[in-house]
């Protein structure tokens, strides 16, 4: 899903019509891509998997953190409607396998997109409850953990440029993530002071209705998602001119 970062320098840069620096430094991160490539598309592809091991570990040249985990801070969730209505806070986040990504294709432009799969995110966090599950009082703390297998990403979005120095730098204004996953596995651990009977019946919700769960998480899952990847993309367009990324 990090793979946007670069798929936002190659497409942004070929739309401009930005051109080289030749005295730019390459980082070893970095695999170059021409404008003339008639194959261009290829070619960004495989710069974005260049780029792989490099977010799993971070860049620290660039104060680009590892994505592995990456984390986020909340999700709250109600699940059931009523008065006594079963709701879900996630605390905490910490997400893994963002950075085990695939591109399977890019649209060159602006607005530009990408669809990224990834074999695997897996979601842990503390978790917290409040109402009535089936016909049981459901209120406790535990852990949460969640496997969503296959998941597709769509992301689009726009870029603005800037120039300084004579170089052309490249900030993300606006984008969007849509996830698309086959297959959810979700279970909560050390809930209700480890009772049994409810954490056996919290599971057999979670394991019935997992994709009604993650609808239910979309749209604050989208928006958090959107806003953390833009803003790690950014760190690295503020450091790195597109010249380094493309050349003629």
């Amino acid at each position: 899903m990090f793979g946007i970062t670069l798929c936002l320098l190659f497409v942004a840069g070929v739309a401009t019509g930005v051109t080289t620096l030749s005295t730019e430094a390459i980082p070893e991160y970095v695999k170059q891509c021409s404008r003339s490539d008639p194959k261009l598309k290829t070619c960004l592809i495989d710069a974005l998997h260049h780029l792989r091991p490099y977010l799993s570990v971070g860049i620290p040249e660039i104060e680009l953190p590892s994505v592995e985990p990456f984390r986020m801070d909340e999700l709250t969730l109600s699940l059931t409607g009523g008065i006594n209505g079963y709701k879900v806070q996630l605390r905490e986040l910490f997400v893994k396998g963002a950075s085990n990504y695939t591109v399977d294709d890019i649209k060159l432009g602006s607005p530009f997109e990408a669809v990224i799969r990834m074999p695997a995110l897996i979601l842990d966090a503390h978790y917290s409850s409040s109402g009535v599950l089936i016909i049981l009082p459901a209120s406790g703390n535990g852990t949460f953990h969640a496997r969503f297998d296959d998941p597709k990403a769509l992301v689009k979005g726009t870029v603005s440029t800037k120039v300084k120095d004579g170089k052309t730098y490249l900030n993300v204004d606006k984008l969007d993530v849509v996830l698309d996953v086959k297959k959810v596995q979700m279970r909560v651990r050390k809930i209700f002071n480890n009772n049994r009977i409810l954490t056996e019946a919290t599971n057999l919700f979670l394991r019935e209705n997992g994709q009604e769960v993650l609808k239910v998480m979309e749209p604050q899952l989208k928006k958090k998602l959107s806003t953390l990847f833009a803003g790690i993309v950014n760190q690295l367009l503020r450091h790195v001119p597109v010249e380094v990324f493309l050349v003629p």
